[in-house]
Parts: C-alpha cells; structure tokens; sequence
C-alpha cells in the first residue's frame, strides 16, 4: 500500500510526495472501512456576470478554463452545477420569463435572455461533460405573481390561479432547456426561502412549500410528464425568524419537518437543498430522514479578497456539510471579476479572478480547496469515518475504483505532523503550516 500526499500552500500548488514508510508511533488519525453517504459531486453556479468575466480572455485562454473546470479529467471536473431560473443576484440586470401581467396560461414564456449568456455557458461546460448533473432554482417568481411587483422583496401571491400559473412556469422552464437539448435534472422551488433582499427574492414558509409542492408543482410535473426531480431548496436558515413564522411546530427545522412530515409532499420531494446558516439544520435533517437526499447548494460567497483565511473556512464548511450527510457541494460563482461585485453592490470571492484590462486568470485559494475535493472523489464515493484526535481537520472517502482519499487542513501557525491509520497500518504525514492536502491510498 502507498500513499500518495498532494500539497499546496500559499507558494506552492500541488506538490507531490510520496509515503511509504510505515511507523510504529500511536495513530492520530485512523480512516475506518465504515461506509457511509454516497458522494454525488460537485460543481458551482452559471450566472450572467461569470460568462461576463470569461468572455475578457483570449479564445484560447477560454477554453484552458472550460477545459479546467468541466473536463472528466481536468483539474476540478465538475459534474454537478447549478443555474438560476431568471434572474439571480449575479445577473446583468432583473428579469423573469414572462413578464407579461396576468397570463396564468404562461403564452408569453420565453428563455430568449438565456441565450445569450447562459446557455453558452452551459453548453460549454456539457460539451466537455455531457453527464452534468443541471440543477435550478427562481430566486424571483414573474413580479405579477408577487405581493410587491418587484423583483426584490416580498412573496408569492397566495391564489390559486397563481399558483397553478407558477407550477407551469416551472414546467414551462424544464420543456424551454429540453428544446435547447439541455436537461435540467433538479428544480429546487425557491433560493433562500428566508430572503427577504435587495435582490431578487421571494419568501416561503414551510407551510407553503408543503402546500405548493404537493397541491401543485408535484401535480404539474406529473400531468405533463416532467421527468425533473423537485427539491426542497434552497434552505438558507434552519429557521426564519420573522413574525410570520411564530406558529411553527417543529423544533429540528421547520422547513424540511413540516414538508416531509407530509405524506404527499414527501411523495413529490428528493432531496434537500442547504446553504449558508441552513447548516446549521442538516445535520437534524439527516437524522430525521436518512433516505432522502442533500445536497450544499452555496458555498459561502466571503467579501471579494479571497483571502487564504477564507479558504481556511471553506474547507472546515466542505467538512461540515460531508460529514453530517451531504451527497455533493456546489460552489457559487466560480469566475468573477476582481473583488466579484454584484450588481447590487456586495462584493463576493471567486474560485478564479479575471481582470478585464489585462485579461490575467488568477487562481484563488478556494480554488485549491474545490480542486481537493473534486479532483479525486468520484462520482459514486462513499465518505469514511473518521476518529481520533486528528479527525477534526480530515474527511475521508472511499472510490468507486477503491481508491481511499483523505483531504486534510492544517490551520495552524506552526507545522504539524499527523499519523494516519490505514488499514492497519501507519503513516506519518507532515503538513506545514497554512496548507491543504489529499492523499490518495492505493
């Protein structure tokens, strides 16, 4: 058995060592045979300011980084991705598929906006991986159907012209991409349910979604023979703390525990969708139903520096979201502009930086951190437990193939050496200070 250890660090990307002695020390970390959640992927988000940023480098130089990113064998092999369904935060400018007031027959629906960005995008990205997995989300329904006629702020009407209207745009939406030979694989109901922004957002409670997804998105998707899965998503708290949620009844989430609890809903319903304070309620979900599905559909965004600090974080956020049960992670925006500012005014990191003046391609700590994660965990994974007094900063992972892979982060100022138990056998792995690994045992 070898192990080979890949290394980066602020000065280095990717240095290769490896390990073959064995040691006789007392294991800090020990990797068990103990199976547990199968691994879907991974991915991030296709958005309007994105494609913006890619279209600044050189033809050549765009398809380095299509290749990079989607390729089976390139360095981050995305295979699960997300979109939005009209306009998100990261769109040029607010728009819906049809703004045209009252037409519940939705006549007027059009992804015509989505051709000229995303879909390239997207095309892009399934010419190098056909096997994409596509999951979307509205983050505004049509500002007719909403209480306030904006884009941002407010909630769906509560009728029940409107509502069938919406579970069509949905249907609608699925039929548009499958023309364009795009499958869209999830529809998750609604992004950040708990918003109520200066973005586009609409706010949902678990009652709601109950409500809409077993009385009329999951009766929709049926009538016209919508093979898209329906997701409870996205989750970004475990609880709203707002005034009309004050009847709640379930204490672990009243988000996914009051919609599958239901019987009909839970019929309709894959999986789970969580992002950013919804972390804090996987872990609840899980345990309450282990059958279903999760997925962590946002990664943290950060404040446009990307720091290695922040990459710090969002390696121990790919820990959490694993080790309490999630089957894939999808980061947000993966290429943005130099400090990533939206166009409502918040400034978000990126995996990869393009400057429109001098047409650079920066690589960013975070993009280290997916690269450690997705390069090596397959498709079809399953994550290993872990134990010891190391296991804090390792997760661990067994391949389809029946490669093991441990990814490990060292925080600290100071260099420290941890020893790996596997298979019966251990190793000692040094790792400097400040630094991202994986090994790969086979």
């Amino acid at each position: 058995m070898t192990l080979t250890q890949y290394l980066t660090t602020k000065t280095e990307s990717f240095k290769q060592k490896e390990i073959s002695t064995e040691t006789k020390d007392k294991a800090t970390l020990v990797i068990t045979e103990q199976e547990n959640r199968t691994i879907e992927g991974f991915g991030s988000c296709f958005n309007e300011l994105g494609y913006q940023a890619i279209s600044y480098l050189t033809k050549e130089t765009q398809q380095k980084l299509f290749d990079q990113l989607f390729l089976p064998e390139g360095d981050c092999r995305f295979n699960l991705c997300r979109m939005p369904i009209g306009a998100s935060d990261y769109a040029l400018s607010w728009y819906s598929h049809n703004e045209a007031e009252d037409d519940v027959d939705m006549e007027h629906f059009s992804i015509e906006r989505d051709k000229k960005m995303l879909l390239p995008y997207i095309k892009e990205a399934l010419k190098r991986n056909p096997d994409i997995v596509l999951t979307a989300s509205p983050w505004s329904p049509p500002t007719w159907m909403k209480t306030k006629k904006v884009y941002n702020y407010g909630k769906l009407i509560w009728d029940e012209k409107i509502l069938n209207a919406y579970a069509l745009y949905f249907v609608k939406f699925v039929r548009a991409y499958e023309a364009e030979g795009i499958t869209i694989h999830q529809v998750h109901v609604q992004n950040e349910v708990v918003a109520d922004q200066k973005f586009p957002s609409c706010q949902w409670t678990g009652v709601e979604l109950r409500d809409f997804i077993k009385d009329y998105l999951g009766p929709a998707f049926e009538k016209y023979g919508i093979k898209a899965e329906i997701w409870l998503g996205t989750i970004n708290a475990p609880e709203p703390f707002t005034e009309w949620m004050e009847d709640r009844t379930e204490d672990y989430d009243v988000y996914a525990g009051t919609v599958l609890r239901d019987p009909e809903a839970y019929k309709y319903t894959s999986g789970v969708g969580y992002q950013w304070a919804g972390k804090n309620a996987i872990q609840r979900t899980v345990e309450a139903f282990p059958e279903k599905r999760y997925l962590q559909t946002e990664n943290e965004c950060g404040n446009g520096k990307n720091t290695w600090t922040y990459a710090e974080y969002v390696y121990g956020l790919f820990r959490h979201y694993f080790v309490n049960g999630a089957n894939g992670y999808m980061y947000w925006n993966a290429v943005l502009e130099p400090k990533g500012m939206s166009t409502w005014g918040w400034e978000q990191n990126s995996m990869i930086t393009i400057d429109p003046n001098t047409r650079e391609m920066i690589y960013n700590p975070e993009y280290y951190v997916m690269k450690h994660f997705s390069h090596f965990i397959q498709k079809g994974a399953k994550r290993l437990t872990t134990a010891g007094m190391d296991t804090a900063i390792a997760t661990a992972f067994k391949n389809p193939d029946g490669k093991m892979i441990v990814t490990l982060c060292n925080k600290m100022n100071e260099p420290m050496t941890t020893t790996i138990e596997i298979k019966q056998k251990r190793y000692q792995v040094e790792l400097p200070a400040h630094s991202f690994h994986t090994l790969v045992v086979k």
